[in-house]
């Protein structure tokens, strides 16, 4: 399709907003700021007069940039304006046409070259483990050696999730019982090099609920922090590679268990809309993904669920919740175990700052967002943070610490891998 096309469909998705500002008391960055331009609305009139010919200056870039992606603007929006497929056009423009500084460059370069990368971020383990073993971020803390580093790598340095041992997933988990689905799981980036355990449980559950687990060895990223960044034609690379990958894999249903990805999975339509050659495969994928606690509720619980005595605090990740609508499906489960008591975080649709890698690009607004969600879980009074997104806890967790405050965190599947098994909440509740 030509430019011109793009501009067309932009426009009329353009057009669709009213400027009404139903959008602005969920924008996490209107809501710090109060700026117009910082929100939404504000954004769409930037867009607007983008494609009536204003230049792509630093000023309008900023305002693009401090935008999380986090789509609560969609579930506030009474008139459908699809703010995601034009914030996500957006930023593909700006890394087609705009010029960033050279640290900008460097740094995001420096990102992208390790993040979606399973293998890669997997050989950080070991020499992030012996950091950890010897208290080297300790030391450093305390000689003020790490504020002398940029804010970005601080944040970085600070992220960083304890480096536990790597549970080993064949290539096959067969079913427990009578056989319901064949399902084939994604095991992610991030997740499966720093969160393995969720990956893990995510296997066990699908198989104590029916399902034959299919984990196919060479995938790699699905792309979605490439896609969320700008970086639209490396975003495309690995989601060809991700779809070859599971062509070859005979399933009933795609699993993914981590919020942001599965967002990006269910946009390859869009994101290969120009490809001939992948177009269609990408719509008979995309039709088959399922995050998790969606395909759990749509199969229906076999397996016994065993008491946890435990409370727990649900933080909706935005890529599920505004990304793809699954809010009531987390909820769901964890109700259904006997026990367990859910609270709800105050302003629970505001971001909590992760949003990808907004908070190694944006660490002060990210920072600010952190904060606020943290002492909002922490008014909760729960045992047990639960959230479905790699991101989001490292990014509650820091904002936790930065308090001096500790709060055991777990995955939704987690936390049903331990009530089907009848292990009890000792373990759920040694986690940081």
């Amino acid at each position: 399709m030509t430019d011109a096309f793009h501009a067309a469909s932009k426009g009329e998705l353009i057009d669709d907003c009213v400027h009404c500002g139903f959008c602005l008391p969920s924008c996490p960055t209107y809501e710090l700021w109060g700026e117009e331009m910082d929100s939404p609305r504000g954004r769409i009139h930037l867009m607007k007069q983008g494609l009536e010919g204003e230049p792509l200056t630093d000023n309008v870039v900023e305002h693009y940039d401090a935008c999380l992606g986090c789509m609560a603007c969609v579930t506030a929006c009474p008139s459908g304006v699809q703010y995601g497929a034009l914030i996500t056009d957006t930023r593909a423009e700006v890394e087609r046409h705009h010029r960033r500084s050279r640290w900008e460059r460097v740094l995001r370069g420096g990102i992208f070259a390790l993040f979606p990368h399973p293998k890669r971020l997997r050989a950080l383990r070991g020499p992030l483990a012996l950091y950890q073993r010897l208290g080297i971020g300790r030391l450093l803390h305390r000689s003020g050696l790490l504020r002398r580093l940029p804010a970005q790598l601080q944040v970085m340095e600070s992220l960083a999730p304890p480096v536990g041992r790597t549970p080993r997933l064949g290539h096959r988990v067969p079913a427990r019982g009578p056989k319901r689905a064949v399902v084939g799981m994604i095991t992610g980036c991030v997740q499966s090099a720093f969160f393995p355990d969720v990956n893990a449980a995510t296997a066990r559950v699908l198989a104590a609920e029916g399902c034959d687990v299919v984990i196919p060895p060479a995938q790699g990223c699905c792309g979605a922090l490439s896609e969320h960044s700008g970086r639209e034609e490396e975003a495309i690379r690995f989601a060809r590679a991700l779809l070859d990958t599971f062509d070859r894999a005979d399933v009933d249903h795609v699993v993914i268990n981590s919020a942001g990805c599965g967002s990006t999975l269910k946009e390859y339509p869009r994101l290969l809309r120009d490809d001939p050659a992948y177009r269609e495969k990408a719509e008979r994928f995309s039709a088959k993904v399922r995050d998790i606690a969606e395909l759990l509720v749509e199969l229906g619980p076999v397996a016994q669920r065993h008491p946890l005595p435990v409370e727990i605090a649900y933080h909706d990740a935005c890529h599920l919740a505004h990304g793809q609508g699954i809010r009531s499906q987390p909820r769901e489960l964890l109700r259904g175990i006997p026990g367990l008591e859910l609270r709800e975080i105050n302003r629970a649709e505001l971001c909590c700052g992760s949003a990808g890698v907004y908070n190694l690009l944006q660490p002060g607004p990210a920072r600010e967002l952190g904060d606020r969600k943290a002492d909002n879980v922490l008014r909760t009074g729960a045992q047990l943070l639960v959230t479905a997104n790699p991101g989001c806890s490292m990014q509650i967790r820091t904002a936790l610490e930065r308090r001096e405050e500790q709060l055991a965190m777990a995955h939704t599947v987690e936390v049903l891998d331990a009530s089907l098994r009848g292990l009890g909440v000792s373990g759920l509740l040694g986690r940081g």
